[in-house]
């Protein structure tokens, strides 16, 4: 079995080094929250930013997890993201100074050990810029996540060093333990690596002694957070899991039953859109060595991978630039620049090698920088989006709406941050007995009507059946929804027969 290197200099990062990965850092996030403020207003990419921004909210300052005050919910699928930004609004620093900070300073972690990774992997990488860590601060999907308000590169953080640990074989079996318990109240599918990390300890320990010993401290580490994890959201929700794990699988029942080459394509686009397509090669190339030299901790990361990736695409729909499946590139993007620092210091093709390291650098290079800006352009168009559409539409019923009105709402985020009337929740968050027939517009039209819903919101095209017959009170009439020929926002009257 091959180990990871371990010499005195292999994993030392210097001062320089560092400050030059948070000079990275600082300038995308820059970037990304100007091209914002001059598309339209900063903001966040997804209205689900703003959900984790209300349980915040009355966590700090009513002491409550809950979205409405004073109605315990589970609904929010990163308990440890929400705990996390209600420090920001005891500091007075929320919803977005604080929230920024926060996915730069994950950012920089993320590229930090990103680069640490490769100085213990590969021996032979001494650069005089740490240019792994700045590809990790540029990378496009993980700046977006980083300035998104969402757990998302937060799961990537805590996954991706439980998977470092085991690529450099780790012994602190007690430590590894707690981070995968960790992660799991970042996002529940932190379970998925629990397989992984077992499987390394009963090969990588001697005998069944140790075996046993190691495995008893793994989940001595595992269980103290997940089982309090557990006890969680059986007392907010009353099931194991929050709402958001059984709501959004009934969602997209629909996308389940499309055929498996066509979501494995959809998720392709989404993972190599950007610099991404050219570490294939590497990937390939770093598998080929794991399998070749026994490196169990690089196979098992990418089996975690591959089999994570799947998993996704099985129940969930690769949207929104793919944020569902952002928490395994990390590890993909890995293994593509391990093998590229590897070639990049070899002779394999002796005095014609140079073609083969300016050819990769360049493509590496120049895509990097091109999707600095491309991806701060989807950046700012899906901040406008929710600005336009969400926000608007939440204000202008805070304003306007009967303060006894009883709204029924599928995207409830802004409306839970802005507005303070009754929401029943269409996609189940914070109303999870709807989650059996989610989809069902007949049954959901009889379920509003014996609650009495006064009106609904909701784009025309998500909701036909519902908003068909009923009477516009408001629409958004946003020209940056339209420009991408898109329905706007429309508050509907509700009339209960």
């Amino acid at each position: 079995m091959a180990l990871a290197s371990t010499n005195s200099n292999s994993n030392d990062l210097s001062r320089r080094d560092l400050f030059i990965v948070a000079g990275a850092v600082v300038l995308i996030a820059l970037i990304y929250l100007l091209a914002s403020r001059f598309t339209c207003a900063i903001g966040f990419p997804l209205d689900d930013s703003w959900i984790h921004q209300t349980y915040a909210r009355n966590l700090a300052l009513r002491g409550e997890w809950a979205f409405r005050p004073g109605i315990p919910s589970a609904g929010s699928t990163a308990p440890l993201w929400s705990a996390l930004l209600a420090i920001g609004f005891i500091l007075r620093l929320s919803p977005y100074i604080w929230t920024y900070l926060l996915g730069a300073i994950i950012l920089f972690a993320m590229a930090v050990l990103a680069e640490w990774a490769v100085r213990n992997l590969v021996e032979s990488y001494r650069p005089r810029f740490p240019w792994v860590g700045i590809f990790f601060a540029f990378e496009w999907h993980f700046a977006w996540a980083a300035m998104s308000g969402m757990e998302t590169l937060l799961h990537g953080l805590t996954v991706t060093t439980v998977l470092m640990l085991l690529m450099t074989n780790t012994r602190r079996h007690l430590t590894l333990g707690l981070l995968t318990g960790l992660s799991i109240w970042v996002r529940p599918d932190g379970l998925t690596l629990l397989p992984p990390a077992l499987l390394l300890i009963l090969i990588n320990e001697p005998d069944s002694r140790s075996r046993f010993t190691a495995i008893g401290h793994y989940l001595m580490g595992f269980g103290a957070l997940f089982i309090p994890y557990l006890f969680f959201n059986l007392a907010i929700g009353e099931t194991p899991m929050p709402n958001t794990f059984y709501a959004k699988q009934a969602e997209y029942a629909s996308w389940q039953k499309l055929p498996i080459f066509t979501r494995l394509g959809q998720m392709s686009l989404q993972l190599l859109v950007g610099p991404g397509l050219v570490l294939i090669p590497g990937v390939i190339g770093w598998l080929a060595k794991s399998i070749k030299q026994k490196m169990w901790g690089s196979l098992l990361a990418l089996i975690w991978c591959g089999g994570y990736l799947f998993l996704y695409i099985s129940r969930l729909p690769v949207y929104q630039h793919g944020r569902y499946i952002m928490p395994a590139m990390p590890v993909f993007f890995l293994f593509g620049l391990l093998a590229f620092a590897e070639f990049d210091k070899s002779k394999l093709f002796t005095r014609h090698h140079w073609v083969g390291q300016l050819v990769w650098r360049a493509s590496i290079g120049m895509l990097a920088f091109a999707f600095i800006f491309l991806g701060a352009n989807s950046y700012a168009r899906d901040v406008a989006v929710i600005e336009s559409e969400m926000v608007v539409t939440a204000k202008w019923v805070a304003a306007n709406l009967p303060p006894d009105a009883l709204i029924a709402a599928h995207d409830i985020g802004a409306l839970g941050y802005f507005d303070h009337h009754n929401l029943i929740d269409l996609a189940g968050l914070i109303s999870p007995e709807v989650i059996p027939f989610i989809r069902d517009e007949p049954q959901l039209t009889l379920y509003l009507n014996q609650k009495g819903a006064d009106y609904l919101i909701a784009f025309p095209d998500f909701y036909p059946l519902l908003a068909g017959n009923a009477e516009i009170v408001f629409k958004t009439n946003s020209l940056i929804t339209q420009t991408f020929d898109e329905e706007n926002m429309t508050v509907y009257l509700w009339k209960t027969p």
